[in-house]
């Protein structure tokens, strides 16, 4: 076999193209993961369903909360949300309070904006 010696050793043409690899695969934009690494963030991307959030995003809320302000970063308004989940509109408007005082934000729109970006909505 070319490039190979006879007791199956690497020549060093070989370990010169292998070399050279690594940075032309990256000066095209490509990543270089190690098997390790690469086992690791295929895991991660296959583990939720599509347009799933994972488990523990926001993990000071409880998983109501985490209910609640998945249905708000869809846009539903608190009387909307109560219907869905058989709750009173007080109790939801209790929760959405809870949810941004835990958030540390101001208001419905930065709380979307949070969730959101967690993916959820």
């Amino acid at each position: 076999m070319p490039g190979r010696a006879e007791d199956g050793a690497h020549d060093t043409a070989d370990y010169a193209a292998e070399d050279e690899a690594g940075p032309r695969a990256v000066g095209r934009g490509e990543a270089i993961f190690s098997p390790a690494i690469a086992e690791r963030v295929l895991a991660y991307f296959t583990a939720y369903p599509p347009g799933g959030a994972p488990p523990q995003v926001f993990p000071t809320l409880t998983d109501r909360e985490r209910e609640i302000l998945n249905l708000i970063a869809q846009g539903h308004p608190n009387p909307s949300i109560a219907r869905q989940l058989s709750l009173s509109t007080k109790t939801v408007g209790n929760y959405v309070s809870n949810i941004f005082t835990k958030l540390q934000v101001r208001d419905r729109v930065q709380a979307v904006i949070r969730a959101r970006e967690a993916g959820l909505g």
